[in-house]
C-alpha cells in the first residue's frame, strides 16, 4: 500500500457528504461534547422560529446567526471524522480490489489436481501454484522455491524469495507466483485470511477507541457537564442582579466553554494515528498496539533476520581433534541431507563443493532441530547417528555416549565466535568431528537505528540462540544496549515479564515460530509479513514490508499519537481563558458596568463579542483539521524538555491565538 495524500478531492467530497450524514442524532450521541452542541443547535433554532418561546431574548436574526455558526461547528467536526474514516477506507477499498474470487489446483490423494475456487479450500488442502498464478489464500509453501510479487499488499514491486522450510516460507493470498511453481499448504478458512483481517483493520469506522482515549473522553463529559451547571447558575445570578441574559447567548457561552476543539478531533486524531502506521505499510490489530508503541521503554529484538541479515550461509568447515577435513566435510553434508532450510542447504552445497558425495539413503530419517536441543541431525539405518548443532548442545550429547571432547575445539568455537560467525559442531556418534562456520552479518544502519532509540529514551536488547561470544559481537557491532545469549523461547518471555514487573512497556520484533509466545507477551508485537503465520497470529502489528527495524517508526507514531492528542487537549482548554475574557463581560457589562474593566479586548458590542467568540470557536476546527491528520512533529528528547515545549507552543499558544482571532472577527463584524 502505498502512502497517501492527507486530503484527496475525493476524500473531501466523500468526507463532505458523511458529515451531514453524521448529523443523526443517534450518531452524534457517541461524542457527549458534539451532541451538546446538536441539542444547543435544536433550542437556538427554536428561538429562531419562536424568539419568545422561552421568555425575552434576542430577535430571530441574532438567534438565527448563533444557528448557523452551531450548525457549522458541528459540521467541521463531523467532516473531521468522516475524513479519517475515510482514509482508511479508501484503503480498505484498495485491498478488496486486491481480494478475488481465484482459480486453484487442489491436489488429490493420487497426485493429480482438481481446480476448484479459492472460497472451497479449507484449511490443510494442499494446492499447487504455478508461474503467473495468484496464490489463491494464505498458507505455508510445503515444496518449491519461487519469486512472490506482493506489490499488491505491500506496494513494493521488487519479488521476493519464498521457499519451504525455514521462517520464509509463508504465503499471502492474492500474491502472485512470478517464477516455478510450489506446493502451498492452506492454512485459513475463507473469510479468515491475512487479507480479510488487513481490511477490516484498516476501515477506521470499526475501530475501537484505546483505554487513553476512553479516560479522555471521560474527562471533557466532566468538564461539559461542570460548564453546563455554571452556565445554569448563570440565569438565577443574572436574575437576581436584573440583567436577564438570553437563552441564545447561554447557548453560546456553554458552545464557547465547553472544550468542542478536542471534542470535534479526538476521534479523528485516533483513526489518523493508525492510519499513519498503515501509511508505512503496518497493520495494526488495535489501537491500543499504537498507543502502546508509544510509552515503550524497552524493545527486545530477534537477532537473525533483525539486526543481521538472517540469512547465515556455511562459510568453512573447521576440524578439530586431528579429524581428516574430507571426513568432516562428509559428515556436515549428511547432518544436512534432512534440512530443507536455507542454512542447511548452504551446508550441502558448501560440503559438495569441497568433495562430499552422497544423496538421502534408503531408511535413514531427518531429526528437525527443536529449540529445546538445539541440534538436528540425521539417524541411518543400523543405529548410526550424526549430528550438528550449538557447540555446548552438541558437547553434551557426545558426553552422555561416553565420548571426549577434543581439546581445540573451544578454542575454534571461541575463534569463529570472536570474529562474528555462529560455530556448529559436528558430531557422529560419539565423535566431534569439527565446526561449521555460518556467517552473518549486521545490516547497515542499525548502529545509527539504535543511538536514535536511545535518544528517545528506549533500552534495546538482543536475543538470539547463539553462543555469548557471538552474541557480543554482534552486540557491539549492532549498538544494542544489551544482549542474551543462547536464547531459547522461554527465555525470551522471561526477559519481557522481568521488564514488565519493572512497570515498563517492552515491544517485541519476530519472525519466526518460536518467536511467536514473546511476540504474544509484549505490549507491542510487530511480526514481519515474510515470517510464519503463528508469529503473524501471536502479534498486535504485521510489518507488510518485513523491516524488523521499522518498530523505530512504530514508536515514533506511537508517540506522535500521544503526542498530538495532548497537545490539542491542551490548546482545546487554553482556549477558553481567551472566550471567557470576550463573553462573560459581553453578558454582563450593560447591566453591570463595572464588568467593562474585564472587557480587555475592547470587543464592539455584546452581540459582536459573542459571535466573534462563537465563529472563531467553529472555524478553529477546520484549521486544526490537518494537524489532527499528520500529527504534531515527534522530536527525539526527554520526556520532561517535550512537556516544556508542548506547554509553551500549545498552552500559551492556545490562550494568545483566541485573543488575535477574536479581536480580528470582531473588527471584520463591526464593519457590518
Amino acid at each position: 500500500m502505498s502512502r497517501k495524500a492527507t486530503m484527496t478531492n475525493e476524500l473531501v467530497k466523500k468526507a463532505s457528504i458523511d458529515a451531514f450524514k453524521k448529523l443523526n442524532p443517534v450518531t452524534m450521541a457517541k461524542n457527549p461534547v458534539m451532541f451538546t452542541v446538536e441539542i444547543g443547535l435544536i433550542i437556538t433554532l427554536i428561538l429562531t422560529i419562536a424568539p419568545s418561546v422561552f421568555g425575552p431574548g434576542e430577535g430571530a436574526g441574532y438567534n438565527g446567526i448563533v444557528s448557523i455558526i452551531l450548525f457549522v461547528t458541528i459540521l467541521f467536526a463531523n467532516f473531521a471524522e468522516a475524513l479519517a474514516e475515510g482514509r482508511g477506507k479508501a484503503q480498505a477499498d484498495s485491498l478488496k480490489k486486491t481480494k478475488q474470487d481465484t482459480k486453484a489446483k487442489l491436489l488429490q490423494k493420487d497426485g493429480s489436481h482438481k481446480v476448484v475456487s479459492s472460497t472451497d479450500l479449507r484449511k490443510g488442502d494442499i494446492v499447487l501454484v504455478e508461474a503467473n498464478e495468484l496464490i489463491p489464500s494464505d498458507g505455508e509453501i510445503i515444496e518449491g522455491v519461487s519469486a512472490i510479487d506482493e506489490s499488491a499488499i505491500t506496494g513494493e514491486s521488487a519479488p521476493v524469495i519464498k521457499e519451504s522450510g525455514g521462517d520464509f516460507s509463508s504465503v499471502t493470498g492474492g500474491t502472485k507466483v512470478i517464477s516455478d511453481s510450489i506446493k502451498v499448504k492452506i492454512t485459513t478458512d475463507p473469510g479468515e485470511s491475512f487479507l480479510d483481517r488487513m481490511i477490516g483493520l484498516v476501515e477506521g469506522a470499526k475501530r475501537q477507541k484505546t483505554p487513553n482515549e476512553i479516560a479522555l473522553n471521560t474527562l471533557l463529559v466532566s468538564l461539559t457537564l461542570i460548564f453546563l451547571i455554571v452556565c445554569a447558575t448563570l440565569v438565577p445570578i443574572s436574575s437576581y442582579v436584573d440583567a436577564a441574559v438570553p437563552v441564545a447567548t447561554l447557548v453560546a457561552l456553554l458552545v464557547c466553554l465547553i472544550p468542542t476543539t478536542i471534542g470535534g478531533l479526538l476521534s479523528a486524531i485516533g483513526i489518523a494515528g493508525m492510519d499513519r502506521v498503515t501509511q508505512f505499510n503496518v497493520i495494526a490489530m488495535s489501537g491500543k498496539a499504537v498507543e502502546a508503541a508509544g510509552d515503550i521503554n524497552t524493545i527486545i529484538l530477534d537477532k537473525t533476520g533483525t539486526i543481521t541479515h538472517g540469512n547465515r550461509m556455511a562459510a568453512d568447515f573447521v576440524p578439530v581433534g586431528g579429524a581428516d577435513k574430507n571426513e568432516l566435510n562428509q559428515i556436515a553434508m549428511e547432518t544436512s541431507l534432512f534440512d530443507e532450510t536455507p542454512e542447511g542447504r548452504s551446508v550441502v552445497e558448501l560440503a559438495r563443493k569441497q568433495g562430499a558425495r552422497g544423496e538421502r539413503p534408503a531408511g535413514a530419517e531427518g531429526v528437525e532441530f527443536k529449540a529445546e536441543t538445539r541440534m538436528s541431525g540425521t539417524d541411518f539405518a543400523g543405529g548410526r547417528d550424526v549430528r550438528k548443532g550449538a557447540v555446548d548442545a552438541i558437547k553434551e550429547y557426545v558426553k552422555e555416549r561416553g565420548g571426549k571432547i577434543p581439546s581445540d575445539l573451544d578454542d575454534k568455537t571461541v575463534m569463529i565466535a570472536t570474529e562474528g560467525g555462529t560455530p556448529l559442531a559436528v558430531s557422529e556418534g560419539n565423535r566431534i568431528l569439527g565446526i561449521i562456520y555460518l556467517k552473518d552479518t549486521v545490516k547497515p544502519g542499525m548502529r545509527e537505528r539504535f543511538e536514535e532509540l536511545r535518544r528517545m529514551g528506549i533500552k534495546t536488547v538482543m536475543c538470539t540462540g547463539d553462543n555469548p561470544l557471538t552474541a557480543a559481537t554482534i552486540a557491539r557491532e549492532a549498538g544494542v544496549d544489551d544482549f542474551i545469549a543462547e536464547a531459547k523461547p522461554e527465555d525470551k518471555i522471561a526477559v519481557i515479564k522481568k521488564e514488565q514487573a519493572e512497570g515498563k512497556l517492552v515491544a517485541m520484533t519476530g519472525d519466526g515460530t518460536n518467536d511467536a509466545p514473546a511476540l504474544a507477551q509484549a505490549d507491542v508485537g510487530l511480526a514481519m509479513n515474510s515470517g510464519t503465520i503463528a508469529a503473524k497470529e501471536a502479534a498486535n502489528m504485521v510489518d507488510l514490508d518485513s523491516d524488523p527495524t521499522k518498530i523505530i517508526e512504530v514508536v515514533a507514531i506511537g508517540k506522535q499519537l500521544l503526542m498530538t492528542r495532548g497537545a490539542l487537549t491542551t490548546f482545546s482548554i487554553a482556549n477558553d481563558i481567551a472566550k471567557y475574557f470576550a463573553i462573560i463581560p459581553a453578558m454582563f457589562m450593560l447591566a453591570i458596568p463595572q464588568m467593562e474593566a474585564l472587557n480587555i479586548m475592547r470587543l464592539d458590542s455584546p452581540q459582536s463579542a459573542i459571535l466573534s467568540a462563537l465563529i472563531f470557536n467553529a472555524i478553529i476546527i477546520p484549521l486544526l483539521i490537518p494537524l489532527a491528520m499528520k500529527g504534531v512533529k515527534y522530536i527525539p528528547m526527554s520526556a520532561v524538555k517535550l512537556l516544556n515545549r508542548n506547554l509553551f507552543i500549545y498552552g500559551f499558544g492556545g490562550v494568545v491565538a483566541p485573543f488575535i482571532g477574536i479581536k480580528i472577527i470582531d473588527m471584520m463584524l463591526s464593519i457590518f
